[in-house]
């Protein structure tokens, strides 16, 4: 009767044993394709970014990217005063529109007045989109006069980037407002790069380390 307990004790005991070395194999799995979890497993989504930190493949993508946001398509709707810039020479705009809490405009005078979902036809006339809005004034996000160094560090700043964390920093490569900077409407030169080779450059940037360039 002894023997026959210790047999099942220890047949039991491998029994444990084995589906302990399955939980482990598994989870070493799931760490290999960068998952944190069997629950994050199920949700491949949120995947973390990988890092591979190389500061001079970082400052040579941010170059490209900082070129793209200081272009007039980008630059117009994030100036450093509460009215947006306007045209390829990013002049006040005519209107004199004012940001508003919300980015949206005030009073009577709001963006989508005059900014429709889609472009208005014709040469110079009023580009469009759905979500058209300078940024709210508690995170104004301002571009306009900012030193690479400067824009760098404001970009990986949840607390002046719009509590945006990595992921929602390389999601936002293709918000809808972004990509209206390739759609700009007729008589608007384009920004200086595709968006394909910006959210290459975006990304690569955010993924080297987000390394700000030094001051000149």
């Amino acid at each position: 009767m002894i023997e026959k307990t210790n047999k099942d004790i220890k047949y039991h005991g491998a029994l444990r044993s084995l589906f302990v070395l399955t939980i482990l194999s598994s989870f070493v799995i799931l760490m290999a394709f960068g998952v944190d979890s069997p629950i994050a497993a199920s949700r491949p989504n949120e995947v973390k970014p990988i890092i591979v930190k190389d500061s001079i493949a970082s400052v040579t993508a941010f170059k490209q990217v900082y070129a793209v946001l200081m272009s007039p398509r980008c630059m117009n709707c994030h100036p450093s005063g509460d009215i947006p810039l306007q045209g390829d020479d990013s002049h006040i705009h005519a209107m004199l529109p004012k940001r508003g809490v919300d980015g949206k405009g005030v009073y009577a005078m709001k963006c989508s007045n005059c900014h429709q979902p889609t472009n208005t036809l014709g040469l110079h006339t009023p580009p469009g989109n759905p979500e058209w809005h300078l940024p709210p004034a508690n995170m104004r996000m301002v571009f306009q006069g900012r030193s690479q160094n400067q824009l760098a560090r404001q970009l990986m700043d949840p607390k002046q980037n719009g509590n945006k964390d990595m992921k929602k920093l390389i999601a936002h490569a293709d918000d809808g407002l972004v990509l209206a900077g390739w759609n700009p409407g007729e008589g608007r030169t384009l920004p200086p790069l595709s968006h394909a080779d910006f959210k290459k450059a975006w990304i690569t940037w955010l993924t080297t380390g987000a390394y700000a360039p030094k001051e000149k």
